[in-house]
């Protein structure tokens, strides 16, 4: 199974590649994919769109795992981040991919075992979990990589049951 998790962003989206062959994980790419603050908005969002697609079209993964939104104080964010994770349900609906989303907090826990857990935690358990000789430079690949390690957590469980 391979499965891309996404960390949507308006400026700053990040993606995890990982493979889960025989309950083994394995890292098979990482990175972002970046606007510059000046860009339009839907100019960021066309950026988005395209980079998904791209990542999708190499790496042909079986599932993608998205960050469900969270809820926070300015509400302007939360919905540019909504328009965001629009745009990575379409790249998924669009490739006729399956989607999953999880909670920040179910990710955290089931990376580094603690809902509440710090980004350098989610970071440091990624590098250890998938045998990185580093951890990713940015957080926003390695919560991509989390969230992606999390689906293959949660749909080994969801298949015992």
């Amino acid at each position: 199974m391979r499965v891309l998790g996404i960390d949507p962003g308006t400026v700053v989206t990040g993606y995890g590649v990982v493979d889960d062959v025989n309950s083994k994980l394995s890292h098979v790419a990482h990175g972002t994919i970046e606007a510059r603050k000046k860009d339009s908005f839907p100019d960021k969002l066309k950026l988005i769109f395209d980079g998904l697609n791209k990542v999708i079209e190499e790496y042909k993964p079986d599932y993608i795992a998205l960050e469900e939104a969270f809820y926070g104080k300015n509400v302007k964010s939360a919905i540019k981040i909504g328009e965001a994770r629009g745009i990575a349900i379409l790249c998924a609906a669009s490739a006729n991919i399956q989607l999953a989303e999880y909670a920040p907090t179910v990710v955290k826990r089931a990376v580094v075992g603690v809902g509440s857990a710090q980004k350098v935690q989610v970071s440091e358990m990624v590098k250890i979990v998938l045998a990185l000789s580093e951890v990713p430079e940015k957080f926003d690949s390695s919560d991509a990589l989390a969230i992606a390690i999390c689906h293959c957590h949660r749909s080994k469980v969801e298949s015992m049951i």
